[in-house]
């Protein structure tokens, strides 16, 4: 089967390659793999920045199809059905932090850049009805991540002030999604006046471009406060995050590209009775509730473009580059 590896070569670390299609175990399935999409996760996997690295491993974490085969004659209502993929692996009992043993699928487990997959079974549910496939294998990571920000942490309800940082980002988009369709008032910066255009077209009540130096300044008189920030960068913004909430706010944070901040105002922070909780993926639990939430809204993720499995590697190069706006999804059955 033709699959996308994760190679030790110096000059280009990605492979279109033809591997073995192995036969599934008992409590496994094989999945006939129709779309996958790319994460940032993928890229930096490419750049050696993720731990653990394994070479020759098949990348990407999400991804939808059809049920093939399964390893167990109890299984066999699986097979025939659509399906997307949770990419938890070994999560653990506590539904609060993720087990020392957790890993995400496509590293260092084969992932979903593949023709065919073999996952457990109890990692299927059936995809969204209103969604197609290229549609579903654009949730699992982005979607999961954004879930347990907006809802376990961040308890984001209907009139609750939003801001959502970095637009552009899968995570935020879905964070954004899950925040307008729970009926709150949802803001978003972005380094882009494009991104923040499609936004606003979505849903946004104002977009502010982070690159303007008081653009806090303004976010905070024409909002009012929020209650709830949802970033992905850290950095120094993450004191005028502090500035802009409103008393007992919650700041969300699910990643640090920025870096830490210089200083933190911890004076602000006990004064305002502010939280800052850290947040990654998601629960089992969380994957399910997310898809219902996806299925009763009608939530459709924003989908940059969809590209034959022959272009993957190009596919790379735009996300690197951040040229999208929503999730690149590879056709691929």
């Amino acid at each position: 089967m033709k699959a996308l590896l994760l190679v030790d070569d110096p000059h280009e670390k990605l492979k279109l390659a033809e591997i073995d299609r192995l036969k599934p175990n008992p409590g496994q399935a094989l999945i006939k793999l129709k779309a996958a999409a790319l994460n940032h996760r993928d890229q930096w996997c490419r750049e050696g920045k993720y731990p653990n690295l394994r070479y020759d491993c098949v990348l990407g974490s999400d991804g939808s199809g059809e049920v093939i085969e399964v390893g167990n004659a109890q299984d066999q209502r699986w097979v025939g059905k659509e399906v997307v993929i949770n990419p938890n692996i070994n999560w653990g009992n506590n539904p609060a932090v993720q087990s020392p043993d957790y890993k995400i699928l496509g590293m260092p487990d084969h992932g979903t850049f593949a023709e065919y997959l073999i996952v457990a079974v109890d990692r299927l549910h059936i995809k969204p009805t209103h969604l197609n496939l290229e549609e579903a294998a654009a949730l699992p990571l982005a979607a999961l991540t954004a879930y347990r920000a907006v809802f376990t942490h961040g308890k984001i309800k209907s009139g609750d002030n939003i801001l959502i940082s970095g637009v552009g980002g899968g995570v935020a988009q879905f964070a954004f999604l899950f925040s307008v369709a729970a009926g709150a008032n949802t803001y978003v910066t972005s380094g882009s006046e494009q991104k923040l255009g499609h936004a606003i077209k979505l849903g946004a009540r104002a977009g502010y471009n982070y690159k303007n130096e008081n653009w806090f300044k303004t976010a905070l008189k024409e909002s009012g406060g929020f209650d709830v920030v949802i970033d992905s960068a850290g950095g120094d913004q993450i004191n005028s995050f502090i500035r802009m909430l409103k008393p007992a706010g919650t700041i969300v944070f699910y990643g640090a590209t920025n870096g830490l901040p210089k200083s933190l105002d911890l004076y602000r922070m006990f004064w305002g009775q502010t939280k800052l909780q850290g947040s990654t993926m998601g629960n089992d639990e969380e994957f399910a509730a997310m898809l219902s939430f996806v299925e009763k809204h009608k939530i459709k993720p924003v989908i940059d473009s969809i590209r034959p499995f022959e272009d993957i590697v190009s596919a790379f190069d735009d996300l690197r580059d951040g040229r999208q706006f929503g999730k690149i999804v590879i056709k691929i059955g």
